[in-house]
């Protein structure tokens, strides 16, 4: 379906299109690291794994973010990694520090990136 946002228009594939079960089978091999754990690192790990995603979380030791990952269920050594490690270890990675995290942080990163 294309939709139209100010003038430029999407295709955006929808759940009749793109179902859960569909993205469980595409994933089925897969373990999603998510890098950060701020505005977006919450909703959309907790949603994967809620469905049956193998998903591990990034995130920075001592920071009100691992707090919070800690009081969501996410396991430190387990589930919760630091951020290098999460990224060498996922298969399908999802970089969603701050955009001031993601500059400072990137050489710390890219070197733990695979095909």
């Amino acid at each position: 379906m294309e939709l139209d946002f100010g003038g430029v228009l999407e295709k955006v594939v929808t759940r009749e299109e793109f179902s859960l079960e569909r993205a469980r089978q595409t994933l089925k091999d897969e373990v999603v690291a998510v890098i950060g754990y701020g505005v977006q690192g919450p909703g959309q790990s907790l949603n994967m794994k809620d469905n049956g995603i193998s998903v591990i979380v990034g995130q920075r030791d001592g920071t009100p973010s691992y707090d919070k990952a800690l009081k969501d269920g996410w396991e430190p050594g387990k589930t919760l990694l630091p951020l290098e490690e999460a990224a060498e270890l996922g298969t399908v990675v999802q970089y969603l520090l701050s955009d001031a995290a993601q500059k400072e942080l990137w050489p710390r990163i890219k070197p733990h990136l695979h095909k």
